[in-house]
């Protein structure tokens, strides 16, 4: 029990602000339909979970810290100039997009978790707990307490705040962070 209360505290703390949190409230915004996107959610961080313990303990001692720190900054600095694209707007004879919201965050989140602060935590607790399934169950339970509120705060926000307006505040929110994490990165090397 203790594996579980303790995955569920640390990935509840390490979530608040992370760019998966920032993720939630984009699609949420973007699809304005929360329980899919809530459902896609859930299906990504324990697909995304339950294979950082299985593979991250080997991929934490193939993979160097200053590597990983590299990737995070690359990936916030590529979400930045991301966000700052508008969506081309739709034409009478378009069809429905390929993917509807549960499949769209589904995969977002899963490829946007990857070497993210919280699969890296899950990799450390499953090795230190050695109990998988409480551990997983315990990190996604603390990613749902996390970004739930946020897909919730940005189904109401998206009636109200400009897409424009949105796109541009998470452009800047991601370039910073990847500023910072490039600031870190650096620390590595020297």
């Amino acid at each position: 029990m203790e594996a579980f209360l303790v995955s569920l505290g640390v990935v509840a703390v390490a979530e608040i602000g992370d760019k998966t949190q920032l993720l939630a409230l984009l699609l949420a915004a973007r699809f304005r339909a929360p329980l899919p996107v809530i459902a896609g959610i859930f299906v990504a961080t324990i697909l995304n979970h339950a294979g950082a313990g299985f593979v991250g303990v080997l991929l934490a001692d193939w993979l160097t810290g200053e590597i990983l720190a590299w990737i995070l900054a690359v990936s916030f600095l590529a979400m930045g100039v991301w966000a700052l694209i508008p969506d081309a707007p739709p034409g009478d004879d378009e069809v429905k997009p390929r993917y509807g919201p549960f499949a769209a965050t589904a995969i977002a989140f899963f490829l946007v978790e990857m070497g993210d602060k919280t699969q890296i935590a899950t990799v450390a607790l499953a090795a230190h707990y050695q109990s998988l399934v409480f551990v997983a169950f315990g990190t996604t339970l603390g990613m749902m307490a996390a970004n739930v509120p946020a897909v919730l705060l940005g189904e109401v926000a998206a009636r109200h705040v400009p897409l424009r307006l949105a796109r541009a505040a998470t452009a800047v929110i991601f370039i910073v962070l990847g500023l910072v994490a490039a600031a870190g990165a650096w620390g590595y090397a020297s």
